[in-house]
């Protein structure tokens, strides 16, 4: 069959499947070639189609001359109301045509399991699979809370040590589940193991591990991926392409290369199966976490799958990230010691993200920064600024700073200490409300204002638990909140003890998380890893973090008041009274700098030596 002056050729679909009529199109057209599916006459008798082919062709118009020429073939769209119309017409014969469909459909399932077989497909790759995978491990899960407690009697030593075991088992279970379905269950499952202050320790340990269990694409699927979205093959785009990944995600997978004017760049390219499988699998988790909760009327975190909802989109869409890592370089520019790395356009999709190569150690490896002679107290100070700024003063939030995604180096051209911000595709926008009751509940956590706490926390929707709330957002106990957070240093039995009332208090935790408002999720697990981060580095709870945020709080405060008033005078008093607060919290710096300084040690133990009289 073919058009007049056209090359059109057609590949039966039970013989060879799309991919490999695919690759057959493009020997003939080239990477101008097109495939489409197109549907044979139906079967007057019956009202169904007698098959489907594939047609390729090199141009929409060849496409139509063919369509137009040959009798024995019709486009799907116009069969598919063409048999609608059929159907409305043979309701008699309906009865002959259930017993013809039940025996094709019975033909079909007994033919499929061969044809897979034939085909090497992937069983991981089918939602019936993962489906049953997870209901199999959700019910199990259930089964083992259900009945492990019947004969121990709660808040004995033995109920405690039972429920670890459980929990640990449990969180076992449900590592294991998100390794097996990978893409959208690894995300979720790094996300819980994330919220350290939030669950129990046995889940959130167990979970952790899989920052290093996340999937990888074979060569074949990344230049696939690469070809489909950039339309050349790699070859034709970079002069060397490392195959050996620079480190797999859940999502995608980042590679070094080389540009043909000898430019080194990171190439991140999407797993190429996620961006079909995420909206089944969000799914899935939603119906089973609906038929825990049903068991388990304590256990509410449909939290989980409405962020989930909210942000895989964005998180499968690169050119989003490209765009975010644009706009928050431009939002910190006056940081120094930021690094961004810069995004090639040209070289990138909504799968593939092309950016500038940048080296260095994780956030997190002391023996790195001894080794290259980074201050671990810079690092964390510089940290804490960035962020203050991000969540108080601009309501742009990077919300994924796992040590993965935040680099530390010395710069090669001016030898200063860098921090290098990667995976820009979640960002939590903070509207100016919510910001404003956020600023001014951390000023009021950092002072010990008991009032101002709970009037804000209220305001943020935490209700009559805002004790609870003050204790989840600053990780401390509420003897330490009380006090004022900056008053008091963080001690190892303050956080065994918060730990510890995490798996205590879960249930009002988890209604807590569905109580606030959705901008507070991602903050929540912004806090958490960065407190992660700080614990590693033994900066935690240090008066330079608390300083930043004081100043950042102030300014935003401040600039909100300027942009509700159109009274010069006000305005001048506003920037007055912000300028008075930030001078004192520069002073209230430099006392603390002078008593901690070796100076004023020096100066203390030589007055210490003067005589003196009584």
């Amino acid at each position: 069959m073919a058009a007049p002056g056209r090359k059109v050729f057609e590949v039966f679909v039970s013989k060879i499947p799309w991919t490999v009529a695919a690759k057959e199109v493009r020997e003939h057209f080239g990477q101008f070639g097109h495939v489409k599916k197109c549907l044979l006459p139906f079967d007057k008798e019956t009202g169904f189609h007698r098959g489907f082919c594939w047609i390729g062709f090199s141009s929409e118009e060849g496409l139509q001359n063919a369509l137009q020429n040959d009798p024995h073939l019709i486009e799907g769209t116009k069969l598919q109301a063409r048999v609608q119309r059929s159907r409305t017409k043979a309701v008699p014969h309906m009865a002959g045509r259930l017993l013809k469909v039940s025996s094709v459909a019975a033909g079909v399932f007994a033919s499929s399991g061969f044809y897979l077989y034939n085909q090497k497909v992937d069983l991981n790759d089918l939602s019936v699979v993962r489906f049953g995978r997870a209901a199999a491990t959700t019910a199990v899960i259930s089964y083992d809370y259900l009945t492990a407690f019947r004969d121990v009697q709660y808040g004995t030593e033995k109920y405690w040590v039972l429920r670890s075991e459980v929990h640990r088992r449990s969180a076992e279970r449900l590592r294991d589940l998100c390794c097996a379905n990978r893409g959208t269950f690894i995300k979720v499952g790094q996300h819980l193991g994330a919220l350290d202050y939030l669950l129990p320790e046995e889940y959130t340990s167990t979970l952790k591990i899989l920052h290093s269990r996340a999937p990888q694409s074979s060569m074949e699927e990344i230049q696939q991926v690469i070809r489909e979205d950039l339309g050349k093959e790699l070859e034709q785009l970079f002069t060397s392409f490392e195959e050996k990944p620079q480190g797999a995600a859940s999502l995608a997978q980042v590679h070094k290369a080389v540009l043909p004017d000898g430019r080194t760049v990171a190439v991140k390219v999407q797993h190429p199966k996620v961006q079909a499988q995420s909206s089944k699998d969000i799914v899935v988790m939603e119906f089973l976490l609906q038929a825990v909760h049903w068991l388990f009327p304590d256990f509410a975190f449909m939290w989980l799958v409405e962020e989930a909802k909210r942000n895989m989109p964005l998180e499968l869409d690169f050119l989003n990230e490209g765009r975010n890592a644009e706009k928050v370089a431009c939002m910190l520019q006056q940081f120094d010691f930021l690094k961004v790395p810069k995004i090639h356009w040209d070289l990138s999709t909504k799968r593939v993200l092309t950016m500038d190569f940048v080296e260095g150690g994780q956030v997190n490896d002391r023996e790195y920064m001894r080794t290259h002679g980074i201050d671990v107290n810079e690092i964390s100070r510089n940290l804490g600024k960035m962020y203050s700024e991000m969540i108080f003063v601009n309501g742009f939030v990077h919300c994924d700073p796992h040590p993965g995604n935040v680099l530390v180096r010395k710069c090669p051209k001016s030898n200063k200490t860098e921090i290098v911000l990667l995976d820009h595709g979640l960002y939590q926008v903070l509207n100016q409300d919510f910001r404003m009751d956020y600023c001014r509940l951390w000023q009021s956590l950092i002072k010990g204002d008991m009032k101002g706490i709970e009037r804000y926390s209220r305001r943020l929707g935490a209700g009559d638990l805002y004790p609870l709330f003050a204790c989840v957002l600053t990780a401390r106990s509420w003897t330490s909140v009380s006090t004022g957070i900056s008053q008091t240093p963080v001690t190892h039995s303050e956080d065994v003890e918060i730990r510890t009332n995490a798996a205590l208090y879960l249930p009002q935790i988890s209604d807590l998380l569905n109580r606030v408002p959705r901008q507070m999720l991602l903050l929540l697990k912004t806090n958490d890893l960065l407190r992660g981060i700080e614990a590693v580095l033994q900066t935690r709870a240090s008066s330079s973090s608390f300083l930043n945020m004081s100043r950042c709080c102030t300014r935003a405060i401040a600039s909100y008041k300027r942009s509700k008033t159109k009274s010069r005078t006000r305005r001048l008093k506003i920037s007055l009274a912000e300028t008075v607060s930030l001078w004192q919290i520069s002073v209230y710096e430099l006392m603390l700098w002078i008593q901690s300084s070796v100076l004023a040690r020096w100066i203390c133990s030589m007055l210490s030596y003067l005589p003196y009289t009584h």
